[in-house]
């Protein structure tokens, strides 16, 4: 990985609301390529990458069916708020990006 990436992701795992991260590939089925946090260990872990893809993949045929195929309007970033907590995913063509985040902390 980029020196870039690793700062990044070091930056975002030192925060103190932050709970873990998880950095996927978007292949089928979706594998973890990275992860901080207990929250994303073992077999939860793999739970929570096969939920983030479906969820990113279920947007996307949505805004698909709105507006056409042709139109390439991409989901960019989500952000999906529970009682306990805030998960946010940033989707690219490649990689998957999700960080779980407590915002009471």
């Amino acid at each position: 990985m980029s020196p870039e990436l690793e700062q990044t992701l070091s930056l975002l795992s030192s925060h103190r609301s932050v709970l873990g991260y998880m950095l996927l590939s978007r292949g089928h089925p979706v594998s973890i390529i990275r992860h901080s946090g207990v929250v994303f260990d073992g077999e939860q872990g793999k739970k929570y990458a096969a939920v983030i893809a479906r969820i990113v993949e279920s947007v996307q045929t949505g805004l698909e069916e709105i507006h056409g195929e042709s139109d390439g309007d991409d989901v960019r970033f989500l952000r999906i708020r529970t009682k306990r907590h805030e998960l946010m995913i940033s989707p690219d063509g490649r990689y998957l990006l999700a960080v779980l985040h407590d915002p009471a902390t």
